[in-house]
């Protein structure tokens, strides 16, 4: 079919569907916040709500220990494949919220950027691939194929209730392939495929030297500092010049091909050096790889948070007892979050001073690396679509981050996921001022009216 139906039906409607975003981003559905609960399950019901204003005709709430997955069902033909749509309604925390320029939960559009909480990540990018559905029902009277929908609420802490959900739910979520409404494109005007996301293992390292704080004039001469043994374990995590020193951390990691280092050099170079305009004086990371190859397809380990002893403002005058700081890996193929995190545990047991005690806290939501072969066809497709809407082939690219649902669908329903989503890198993700440009959202519905359609060929 021609894309003109839908073309006229989205510019009809741009205000609305703007509105309709506009209004789902003012739920603060942070996952991680505790005093959020009722929020995130209120985004759930208002998605929920969506789905069946837009025609599906199958919806409800899964329970999961956590939060619910928003369900969704349209079968229109069984000669036609079956994809699930993928997204999350649950959005990080704001902080720092001085650094906004508009309040995090009042969504505001200033030069052809809408800014808010989840614009990019990811309910802007849920809206898109739903109004896209929206536009080929109202259309053509039903979708193209058979499509099921499947929307989680705990994405932003790991995916921690999948792996005990999905076994239990193979039947409901049966399909042929996963589409991700999670993710982006390298640039504004390039298009791209994303053939891995990384996995991730993470942990906090809890420093003791003594029963309490201490006064430094009496004991500071005499008992360890637990802020100063603090920071030096968290140090010895790397070398100086930005490897990670963690024994073992390396031994499954694949070495990257001359042909994918070219990949790599051809998406980074479409998306620009982004990392020039954080503020950051110099680069630093592993050597012997460019930073778009440590990004994309090498492992790293980040230290996200240390703290230890008095934080207030002026003097108080103590030898801090404890000290503690918080690790997020990011895996690539082969490697074993519960392996990574058994290598950090006997690293700080190696490494600890025998004047202070040290423990590692695993933190749930570990997940796996994902990887979608080449010749998949709805990869192949998506290519095809990329560029009959960009203009230009996409370029072959690999995520940095992490999205653990790939790797449980993979295992799970032996489904791959295909990410088909059109957030840009100077979206600000998960930090103050996040963004999603409205040209970005255009695009994308137009693209998921033009994807669904071919993938019915």
């Amino acid at each position: 079919m021609s894309l003109a139906e839908c073309d006229r039906y989205l510019e009809e409607r741009e205000q609305e569907h703007l509105e309709a975003i506009q209004e789902f981003l003012r739920i603060p559905s942070v996952s991680a916040l505790p005093e959020h609960q009722g929020d995130v399950r209120r985004a759930a019901e208002w998605l929920a709500d969506y789905l069946r204003r837009i025609g599906v005709p199958q919806v409800e709430l899964l329970p999961t220990e956590r939060n619910p997955v928003v369900f969704g069902a349209w079968h229109v033909d069984d000669a036609q494949p079956t994809a699930m749509i993928y997204g999350h309604y649950d959005v990080q925390p704001p902080d720092p919220l001085d650094l906004w320029t508009s309040p995090p939960f009042e969504p505001q559009v200033r030069e052809d950027k809408l800014y808010a909480r989840g614009a990019s990540d990811d309910k802007g990018n849920v809206m898109v691939a739903l109004q896209g559905v929206e536009a080929l029902v109202r259309t053509q009277g039903r979708p193209p194929i058979n499509l099921k929908f499947f929307f989680e609420g705990e994405e932003e802490i790991g995916s921690p209730s999948l792996p005990a959900f999905m076994p239990n739910h193979r039947e409901k979520l049966a399909c042929d392939f996963i589409i991700s409404a999670d993710g982006g494109q390298p640039s504004l005007d390039q298009p791209g495929v994303t053939l891995t996301a990384k996995g991730i293992a993470a942990c906090q390292v809890n420093v003791r030297t003594a029963d309490t704080d201490l006064h430094s004039g009496m004991f500071g001469a005499a008992v360890p500092n637990a802020a100063q043994v603090t920071a030096h374990l968290a140090a010895s995590f790397h070398t100086p010049d930005g490897r990670v020193a963690v024994e073992g951390f390396y031994d499954r990691v694949r070495e990257l091909s001359e042909e994918e280092r070219a990949e790599l050099a051809a998406a980074q170079a479409s998306a620009g050096p982004y990392w020039e305009k954080v503020g950051a004086p110099a680069l630093w990371g592993e050597p012997g790889y460019s930073p778009g190859e440590r990004v994309a397809a090498r492992p790293t380990l980040d230290i996200n948070g240390i703290w230890s002893g008095f934080q207030g403002e002026g003097v108080k005058t103590v030898t801090p007892a404890e000290g503690h700081f918080k690790i997020t890996c990011r895996l690539v193929a082969d490697q074993d979050p519960e392996e990574i995190l058994t290598l950090i545990e006997r690293h700080v047991e190696k490494h600890c001073p025998p004047w202070a005690t040290a423990t590692v806290e695993r933190f749930p939501g570990s997940a796996r690396p994902f990887g979608i072969r080449r010749d998949h066809p709805a990869l192949k497709t998506a290519m095809e679509v990329l560029e009959q809407i960009f203009g230009k082939p996409p370029v072959i690219a690999r995520q940095g981050g992490t999205i653990p649902v790939a790797e449980i669908f993979q295992r799970e329903l032996g489904a791959d996921m295909v990410f088909f989503a059109f957030g840009t890198p100077d979206g600000n993700v998960h930090a103050p001022n996040e963004s999603m440009r409205l040209e970005s959202m255009r695009r994308g519905r137009r693209a998921y009216c033009a994807y669904l359609t071919a993938l019915a060929k």
